[in-house]
């Protein structure tokens, strides 16, 4: 591969990696990001403790695995943001 080539053809494939980070949940659709995305503002727009798992939990009918999961698809998509005692605090819709 000539250099021209070279340095394309590597930044095309650190952003296909990267985007391969950020993937829904397997099982989940948009409906069930929207309908976490909208749990997890009802309750101050922060996932910290067990009892906010569960009250996100019961209002999306998503398991604990997938809650999970799909707390780390928005880590990855840059839609949350660790918190310092723990948890996360979404950052987008009605949470910006």
């Amino acid at each position: 591969m000539s250099r021209q080539y070279r340095t394309p053809a590597l930044l095309l494939g650190a952003v296909l990696v990267l985007a391969a980070c950020a993937v829904p949940p397997q099982g989940t659709g948009p409906q069930d990001i929207a309908n976490y995305e909208a749990a997890v503002a009802s309750i101050g727009c922060r996932l910290v403790t067990e009892p906010d798992y569960l009250a996100v939990g019961l209002q999306t009918g998503l398991t604990r695995e997938q809650l999970l999961a799909m707390t780390q698809y928005q880590l990855a998509a840059d839609r949350a943001e660790s918190l310092p005692e723990g948890g996360i605090k979404l950052t987008t819709g009605a949470c910006a």
